[in-house]
């Protein structure tokens, strides 16, 4: 039990710090309403990610923290071909064929 407390407390600070839900500074009641919405949004594609993409893999215990910074802050090129957007990630993107791998596990059939 003891655990589980302390993996639920992660959880918290893990939304709190790396998704924003601790920014409340508005004003407004819904204005701060709104964000904890967004972050708690964030959080459920965070774990789908997890969960749906990155089974598997050394990011597949990772906190959204640093799943953000390594496969969704990265440089790239959207492109809109023939009806198709294209990303083009830099050669040298480090997590690239990772990126790719993720993507691959997520597209619908």
């Amino acid at each position: 039990v003891y655990c589980a407390r302390g993996d639920m407390e992660n959880r918290i600070k893990e939304q709190k710090h790396d998704l924003a839900a601790g920014r409340t500074s508005a004003h407004l009641f819904r204005a701060n309403q709104l964000r904890l919405w967004f972050s708690g949004l964030a959080y459920v594609l965070m774990q789908a990610i997890r969960r749906l993409g990155l089974t598997g893999t050394k990011l597949a215990k990772a906190q959204a923290g640093t799943i953000r910074l390594k496969l969704l802050k990265v440089a790239a090129r959207v492109l809109h071909v023939g009806g198709h957007l294209i990303c083009q990630l830099a050669s040298a993107c480090p997590f690239r064929s990772l990126w790719g791998q993720v993507l691959k596990r997520l597209r619908i059939p």
